[in-house]
């Protein structure tokens, strides 16, 4: 609704428009301000940021590489058509230079994207591996149950 009055503000009289914009960005409900992508709540976030933000980022990450994936798989089936820069996978354009270019250029991104790949494996297994050292640190430090010393069984909950 503050949106439609600033819209209507600029169109009758562009000062009132710039003046109820000015409020809704002094009032911070013109949305932005909202997402914790804009409050530094990332990866990198610093004090602010929280362990939920590396688990975005990954979400992300994650959602770009589908993407990728569906794009490859869609010009792979103009390759195979013909379609795409004039024939199949092999075919060349008619100039050499730009053949030897695309064959590099097309070599060099799926070793960036294995190496990529390679690097995600990485960071999860190091996440994982630090929450598992946390949680056998926090279960060696804490205390024993009362009745659980001096050998005897825990007690039973009764039914």
């Amino acid at each position: 609704m503050p949106v439609i009055l600033m819209i209507l503000g600029f169109m009758c009289w562009w000062p009132l428009g710039l003046i109820i914009l000015g409020y809704l960005i002094a009032r911070r409900r013109y949305g932005y301000w909202e997402h914790p992508m804009f409050a530094w709540n990332g990866p990198w976030g610093g004090s602010c940021g929280t362990n939920g933000g590396s688990e975005r980022w990954e979400r992300k990450m994650a959602h770009a590489q589908e993407k990728m994936e569906r794009v490859r798989s869609k010009m792979e089936r103009f390759t195979g058509r013909g379609d795409w820069f004039g024939g199949g996978a092999g075919a060349s354009s008619g100039n050499s230079a730009f053949d030897d270019y695309r064959t590099e250029t097309l070599k060099r991104l799926e070793d960036e994207q294995r190496e990529f790949k390679e690097f995600l494996g990485r960071l999860r297994f190091a996440k994982d591996r630090a929450e598992f050292e946390k949680f056998m640190t926090e279960r060696r430090e804490r205390p024993l149950d009362p009745g659980q010393q001096g050998g005897e069984p825990p007690a039973q909950p009764q039914s």
